[in-house]
């Protein structure tokens, strides 16, 4: 008898026990679906970003591909390009909705990105193409929408792209046709930004790989300022430059005569930004 309430009673705990752990598994699942909160977009205000890259050649533009179908029998009815960007959510910060617009397409932080300016004309969504594309995405087409635009420098050679559910691609900047919105003014106006800063400040750096030459850095100012510059009057501003390295390395694998390397250092120039700095062409 005693025997037989010794069993009931380890059973009866045994149950409470399991039934406790399934409560606290439940509370635990609960607490996890509440802690996973639906963020919300504004709809009517984003980032577009201006995304620079540099191949030696051309000042290049990073542009998305977009496509609208009819929904019922899936003919293209319009397909052109836009800009990156994203709307911003609810809780979001204006330059933590660039950065990600920046992370989702190359999984890097740290980019530099530069805010220049904020576009609101009444009349900036226009056209009939766009409308449409507000309107499948429901959202008015007549209401405001407000963009801050950015411009981001990418040394694009180490750079891996990806746009889901988009294609991107590098498109030279004087071999870009009609955008959607007002991106081509965008793209306008960032470039008159990218321009008046690289006179101010040494960002042309983070258009080219760690180490490169003289020629390379020349070549960056050249493109992104539309001019010839003197390479003897170029390489007597950049001596003055403390914060560029010169390395014991040379270039390898080039049909011509290998030319030396050097780097920018970011911490030579944050103790030396008050020097003068300048390009004047």
């Amino acid at each position: 008898m005693f025997g037989n309430n010794k069993s009931i009673l380890y059973f009866a705990i045994t149950l409470v026990s399991v039934e406790n752990t399934i409560t606290k598994s439940s509370r635990i699942r609960e607490k996890r679906k509440s802690s996973k909160i639906v963020k919300e977009l504004n709809k009517y205000i984003s980032v577009d970003c201006v995304i620079f890259g540099f191949d030696y050649d051309n000042l290049n533009v990073l542009l998305v591909d977009r496509t609208l179908n009819n929904d019922v029998n899936g003919e293209v009815l319009f397909s052109d390009m836009t800009l990156t960007g994203n709307h911003i959510y609810e809780d979001e910060k204006i330059e933590d909705a660039a950065s990600r617009v920046l992370f989702d397409l190359t999984g890097l932080e740290g980019i530099y990105l530069e805010q220049f300016k904020t576009f609101a004309n009444p009349d900036r969504i226009s056209k009939p193409n766009d409308r449409a594309w507000l309107l499948n995405d429901g959202r008015d087409p007549n209401k405001r929408i407000v963009s801050i635009g950015f411009f981001a420098l990418l040394a694009t050679q180490d750079v891996t792209l990806e746009w889901k559910g988009r294609n991107v691609k590098w498109v030279p900047v004087n071999e870009v046709k009609e955008l959607a919105f007002d991106h081509n003014d965008i793209l306008d106006e960032a470039l008159i930004a990218l321009r008046n800063k690289l006179l101010q400040e040494p960002i042309g750096f983070e258009l080219l790989p760690d180490k490169f030459t003289l020629s390379q850095l020349q070549k960056v100012y050249e493109i992104i300022l539309g001019t010839e510059l003197d390479k003897r009057n170029f390489r007597k501003k950049v001596a003055r430059m403390k914060y560029l390295i010169p390395l014991d390395e040379k270039q390898k694998g080039v049909a011509h005569k290998p030319a030396r390397l050097y780097m920018f250092s970011c911490d030579v120039y944050e103790n030396t930004r008050k020097d003068i700095f300048g390009f004047i062409v």
